[in-house]
């Protein structure tokens, strides 16, 4: 694990380096510490559209960083909610902030138990120590 990458406790992650918090009847979505750390700079996120659908495991957007183009994949299946407009103008975010300012979506879940299939913090940190 790179040095002063953080992964909070109390969040799920999928081995494609996303994360999702539960929070009240809606799941909130972005990608790690340690994913923004690899992409460098990001300059643009692609998200889907409120009141589309996500798929566990499938692609759900893009983000662009000077490095590269990587795809986002969704941990579950429901309904998006709510994007995060301050990305559009200010991408950056992703990197200032990953786990809080720099959120991509929120979703309305279809089934909760699609949680269980994702990682806690302590097998991501250890996903990211064996590299």
């Amino acid at each position: 694990m790179s040095e002063g990458t953080t992964v909070p406790d109390g969040r799920r992650y999928t081995k494609e380096h996303e994360w999702a918090l539960v929070d009240g009847d809606v799941i909130v979505i972005g990608i790690t510490d340690f994913a923004q750390h690899e992409l460098g700079d990001v300059v643009y996120v692609e998200l889907p559209r409120v009141g589309g659908r996500v798929a566990a495991f499938k692609e759900f957007g893009v983000v662009e960083s000077v490095k590269a183009a990587s795809d986002l994949y969704s941990p579950l299946t429901g309904e998006v909610v709510a994007v995060n407009g301050d990305l559009g103008e200010h991408p950056e975010l992703v990197n200032e902030s990953p786990y809080d300012r720099g959120w991509m979506m929120r979703v309305r879940a279809e089934d909760l138990a699609e949680l269980d299939q994702l990682m806690d913090a302590q097998a991501y940190r250890q996903l990211i120590e064996q590299g």
